[in-house]
């Protein structure tokens, strides 16, 4: 039986990087953090105002939700356009969400043009984003299978041939093991599991989740 309706993966920030370039002698230094609330962005924000308190602009972008259902951003006294818009294209592009992107400028005494300016800010964000990591959180459901000692060997296996880790295993009369099982492959691997035990495994299915996909965390990239 399917539960509901599959909803795509996405990516989040692991740990948040700092990138920089240099433009004309204008420094634009990108800052990376994983939020979950427009408060939590709001905080971010300010602090790296105070950080660098001396800098002319801090311009920023931000999404949040899974399905990348807030997004904001700010042009923070640059032309409109030159700096928030891209700031978000680049976030946008790299299917990362639950983030804020902070591009501080400290201004180097020569104007870049409209054009300058937007490839300055793209190019920063990209920097961040390269130094910074990412995982992928997938759909799917916790399964926490219960087996005798004689099928415990055939559930490794079938985990196995489908690149799920065992997260938790348990040792006592019978054997229990808990593992995240992507949303597509449920119904196929709980009938697989009946047929190799024989019915014998008991298997308890959670309600759909997010989780961490395991092996996915790398460094960001934007293409």
């Amino acid at each position: 039986m399917e539960s509901g309706h599959r909803l795509e993966p996405y990516k989040i920030i692991e740990y948040g990087g700092v990138g920089e370039i240099e433009e004309k002698k204008s420094r634009f230094i990108a800052q990376v953090q994983a939020v979950s609330t427009e408060e939590e962005a709001a905080a971010f924000l300010e602090s790296v105002r105070k950080r660098y308190w001396d800098a002319r602009h801090h311009c920023y972008a931000y999404i949040l939700g899974g399905q990348g259902q807030i997004m904001r951003f700010s042009d923070d006294g640059e032309p409109s356009g030159t700096a928030g818009r891209p700031i978000l294209e680049v976030l946008t592009g790299s299917g990362i969400r639950n983030l804020i992107l902070v591009v501080t400028r400290y201004f180097g005494g020569t104007l870049l043009g409209t054009g300058g300016l937007v490839r300055a800010y793209t190019q920063a964000a990209q920097a961040g984003i390269a130094a910074s990591s990412v995982c992928t959180m997938c759909y799917g459901y916790t399964f926490t299978i219960e087996t005798d000692y004689n099928g415990i060997g055939k559930i490794q296996y079938l985990l196995g041939q489908r690149g799920i880790p065992i997260e938790d295993s348990a040792y006592t009369q019978q054997v229990s093991v808990t593992c995240k099982v992507p949303f597509e492959e449920r119904d196929k691997l709980l009938h697989e599991i009946t047929e190799a035990t024989a019915g014998r495994a008991q298997v308890a299915v959670s309600d759909p989740i997010y989780y961490k996909s395991a092996g996915t965390t790398s460094a960001g990239g934007v293409s």
